[in-house]
């Protein structure tokens, strides 16, 4: 079994090694014949069909993508076919934006940091910058996560600076990609899709919680389901 990690990895970009990390502590916990590759984004287009030949699962990785259309086609693959699918930090955003682009059927649906001058920012700038915060996240049931977390309310760090316009809160939600996990105010921090078997994004980044003596449940669970399916 593989798994894509979609991204254009940087050695240097904590988020990326700490991928990596998670990967390899949840493996080792859950004793799963996996192996896992990072997919450059600017190769999705044109190899598409070998990379769903090749690959059992996907995991959005943090960081900003050469090709975000190739981000998107992975997700909307893995979202209409119910492969398993985790996104983080840059990963829960990609998850909306192709949500509103293909369900919502908002074509011009964009992302402030990467087109801040767009006509319909779905993804827009935080009021407040998350790089380097740690915050409580509060876990909404029923959900899948908070199955997964077993919690109500959790800890995690955040290096994010942009999330969901508060504009599409309610659209996104009512539309069947539910948002489960949010911050004090309210403010998105997790998204699940109603009724697909493993398909999750947060705005935080679990992997640099993880460790070899604790592997984040969200990375463990990712795997198992990518096994057993």
């Amino acid at each position: 079994m593989k798994i894509g990690v979609i991204g254009d990895f940087n050695p240097v970009y904590l988020s990326q090694q700490a991928t990596n990390d998670a990967l390899d502590h949840s493996i080792y916990k859950t004793q799963a014949q996996v192996q896992y590759d990072w997919i450059p984004t600017v190769t999705i287009a044109e190899q598409l069909d070998v990379i769903k030949n090749n690959y059992q699962g996907f995991w959005i990785a943090p960081g900003i993508p050469e090709s975000a259309a190739g981000v998107l086609q992975i997700i909307r693959y893995a979202r209409e076919h119910n492969v398993p699918l985790l996104g983080t930090c840059g990963g829960f955003q990609h998850i909306i934006l192709e949500y509103a682009k293909n369900k919502l059927m908002l074509e011009d649906a964009d992302h402030e940091e990467l087109n801040p001058d767009a006509s319909n920012l779905v993804i827009s700038k935080l009021a407040c910058s998350l790089v380097g915060q740690t915050g409580e996240v509060f876990i909404k049931q029923p959900s899948l996560v908070s199955s997964l977390y077993q919690e109500t309310a959790v800890i995690e760090q955040f290096r994010c600076s942009y999330g969901l316009n508060p504009n599409f809160e309610v659209p996104i939600d009512e539309a069947g990609l539910k948002i489960v996990g949010t911050d004090a105010e309210g403010r998105p921090r997790i998204v699940e899709l109603a009724e697909h078997p493993f398909f999750i994004g947060t705005l935080f980044v679990p992997q640099l919680s993880s460790s070899n003596a604790n592997p984040h449940c969200l990375v463990n669970a990712f795997i198992k389901q990518i096994i057993s399916t």
